[in-house]
């Protein structure tokens, strides 16, 4: 069976779950709408919806392949967005946008596909379809040409979708609006990453935006920030397949997540480019996902089919230590455990072996409530990372007389305008080193002199903790009865050797909120210096 048609298979379960979920009720002001779990009706995924059905409408292995079925309810489901469209050309968003311009651009994007496929498959009992369609698109065409956004890829979003429309339907104002957004100029750092650092949504979300622009308006110069962050995104994957979340400023942050939304940029980029490196991520994300998990990128293999062509492949990088200085981020990767080391975020360090996965080490002290550790800077040299963060808790003394409210209003008298005194100081330090096995992290936090420290050594749930205790105070909440302690998941392991307990205060006043799942803490009080491993076992 070619990948194809696999993509077809799954496609064609989701359009049976579809069919199901899909209201049909004509007496219903969301009749052609789907709803979600809470029962509200997006049009998103009335979109959605349209785009699923095209896929298995026009594919000859379907088992709905030019199913009038699929035609009407398309049918339905254009008309609920026709309903659901604003004067202006918008739709909502019902979680939060209204009127918004950017999620129009969203459901822009699979309705203009859907079209272009429909329209090539030349079926005679589609073409009411697409005049509904297009009646959408170029009333959507018209918000996106002068809307206004929120978020930097939604500048991409919206130059996509007109750009798409501009494809079937030429207009000069598309390519004047698009020209205006990208006249800002691409967000992307040294590193390969994109404002937004969202390495599970945005940012291949992005690729696919840049090279859709790229595509079908011939600016070819915006290939360049993709190749850049398909070239960094390599160094991001786990050895169970996932991909590190760490630095993300978006929703994804620390979240586990796949590559799936990177597989049509690597195919089209690999086929583009003859790139060996992106054919070899593509077919890994084939290969560790499977067509189930990717029959969503069926619909760009419809608009075009040579994509699905063999590519060249070359071996993925398993074995590295690469610093990417402007995300204060060091990766490592030695074959099935790796690593991540940053600043600028409280999970210091994270670490995965197989599916065994210590998501965050933090610490945070009692200094003043606002002791968590997020170190300021990062020092990276041949043979370790250093982590620092300085903090300072001042108290203030009387505010000068002149600005004194007169009805002695404390908020008229704000803490910056008084004098400070009695100042306490605390300095952390991390040391990370990399052993044959693992890590060694050596923490210090002093200055200050007896203040509670906690570190925290937080495990994805489903695993299970050999060799801990449990605090009386939280069942979640571990010591190491020994020394040593290991953290399984499956058939992976994680070891950590060096435990410590002064005191059971794990929720220190000012700290971040415990993470969800198993945690480990080695506690004390300042001055403090505490060194452990984190291997894989």
């Amino acid at each position: 069976m070619t990948w194809l048609d696999q993509l077809v298979g799954e496609n064609d379960k989701a359009v049976e779950g579809l069919l199901e979920k899909q209201n049909t009720d004509p007496a219903s002001q969301k009749f052609g709408g789907v709803p979600d779990q809470f029962d509200i009706y997006h049009p998103g995924s009335a979109s959605g919806l349209i785009q699923r059905f095209t896929g298995s409408y026009v594919s000859p292995s379907s088992g709905y392949f030019q199913k009038e079925l699929l035609v009407g309810r398309m049918e339905q489901a254009i008309d609920f967005l026709l309903m659901h469209q604003h004067e202006d050309g918008t739709i909502d968003l019902l979680t939060t946008n209204f009127h918004s311009t950017p999620d129009t651009g969203f459901v822009v994007e699979p309705l203009a596909v859907s079209y272009f496929v429909l329209n090539k498959n030349g079926q005679q009992s589609t073409l009411p379809l697409q005049q509904k369609i297009r009646e959408f698109l170029l009333k959507a065409g018209d918000a996106l040409a002068v809307g206004g956004i929120h978020t930097p890829n939604h500048r991409w979003v919206v130059s996509m979708a007109m750009a798409r429309i501009n494809a079937l339907f030429p207009d000069q104002k598309y390519l004047d609006r698009i020209n205006q957004w990208l006249t800002e100029g691409i967000d992307i750092d040294a590193d390969g990453q994109f404002t937004e650092r969202s390495t599970s949504v945005y940012s291949p979300l992005t690729d696919r935006c840049l090279m859709t622009i790229a595509r079908l308006t011939g600016r070819e110069e915006l290939y360049e920030p993709v190749r850049k962050n398909l070239d960094m995104t390599p160094y991001f994957i786990h050895p169970n397949g996932e991909i590190a979340t760490e630095v993300s400023r978006r929703q994804d942050q620390y979240r586990a997540a796949t590559p799936a939304r990177y597989h049509y940029p690597y195919r089209y980029m690999s086929r583009l480019d003859q790139n060996g490196l992106y054919g070899a991520m593509a077919q890994y994300i084939e290969e560790n996902l499977g067509a189930e998990n990717l029959s969503g990128d069926l619909i760009y293999y419809l608009e075009m089919p040579d994509l699905l062509q063999a590519n060249p492949k070359t071996e993925l990088p398993t074995n590295y230590r690469k610093h990417f200085s402007v995300s204060d981020l060091v990766r490592i990767r030695r074959g099935n455990w790796d690593a991540s080391i940053l600043a600028k975020n409280a999970a210091l360090v994270t670490f995965h072996h197989g599916n065994a996965v210590l998501q965050g080490v933090r610490m945070a002290s009692a200094f003043f409530g606002k002791g968590q550790f997020v170190a300021d800077s990062m020092e990276v040299d041949a043979g370790k990372i250093t982590l620092l963060q300085t903090l300072t808790g001042p108290y203030y003394q009387p505010i000068d007389p002149e600005l004194i409210a007169a009805d002695g209003d404390w908020e008229k008298m704000p803490r910056r305008q008084r004098p400070k005194s009695e100042i306490q100081e605390m300095f952390y330090k991390l040391v990370v080193e990399e052993t044959e096995k693992g890590l060694t992290l050596d923490f210090s936090a002093e200055g200050t002199d007896a203040v509670p420290v906690a570190i925290e050594l937080s495990f994805r749930s489903g695993g299970k903790l050999i060799g801990t205790e449990k605090a009386g105070h939280s069942e979640d909440v571990h010591f190491i009865k020994e020394n040593t302690c290991t953290f399984q998941s499956g058939k992976d392991k994680i070891l950590i050797t060096g435990g410590r307990k002064e005191h059971e205060w794990t929720q220190l006043r000012g700290a971040l909120p415990k993470i969800e799942g198993s945690s480990i803490y080695l506690t004390g009080f300042t001055p403090f210096q505490h060194g452990f491993s984190i291997e894989r076992d």
